[in-house]
């Protein structure tokens, strides 16, 4: 697998590696406190997270994306390569989230529809999912997706709170990739008619 961190975009969003001057356009996106809910982090130490994420793009371990409306061109939310596996060519979707005025519409499913697509075509045989075990509403997306369940980690992750996270975990493997792709198409096809 040769994934390489590239500007991504359809007639939906635009997916730029993350960047510096992303930081205030991320943080007034991630503005509502709902967002953090399910996380292992919360808003309050934003810029140690965000300097967080900086270092991992320039160790190469992460690929955060800065996630751009096509339409107004306005930062929605930000995505991730994690987990990147290229022996074993495997790699994880995650860190996802938008700001609430972009979610339930075609954001998520043109993002994940651009993320899958660069994943297989740089060779990955696989590409996990997974979200917080009380996280109804990612579940669900990443169920409407066509990803499989795989099962649960129970006392995988400590919250922000404190409390311990059960993680549910996901996958797409490359001989579901085309019909995953094609229902993708489908839903978003509905946003242009």
């Amino acid at each position: 697998m040769n994934l390489t961190h590239a500007l991504l975009e359809n007639q939906f969003v635009r997916l730029v590696p993350l960047e510096d001057s992303h930081r205030e356009g991320l943080r007034a996106a991630a503005s509502d406190p709902a967002i953090w809910t399910h996380w292992v982090r919360d808003a309050s130490d934003w810029d140690a997270a965000f300097e967080e994420q900086l270092a991992k793009e320039r160790a190469g371990a992460w690929m955060h994306f800065t996630v751009f409306d096509q339409a107004s061109g306005a930062i929605i939310g930000q995505t991730c390569y994690l987990e990147i596996r290229p022996a074993h060519a495997g790699v994880e979707i995650g860190g996802t989230w938008y700001a609430p005025s972009a979610q339930g519409g075609a954001a998520n499913p043109a993002c994940k529809l651009l993320l899958l697509g660069h994943a297989f075509e740089s060779g990955a045989e696989r590409v996990e999912l997974k979200t917080d075990a009380r996280n109804a509403r990612s579940g669900a997306a990443i169920i409407k997706l066509g990803a499989k369940f795989e099962g649960i980690h129970r006392r995988h992750m400590r919250r922000a709170d404190g409390t311990m996270r059960d993680t549910v975990y996901f996958s797409i493997i490359r001989e579901e990739w085309l019909s995953v792709r094609v229902a993708l198409e489908v839903r978003l096809a509905a946003f242009t008619a």
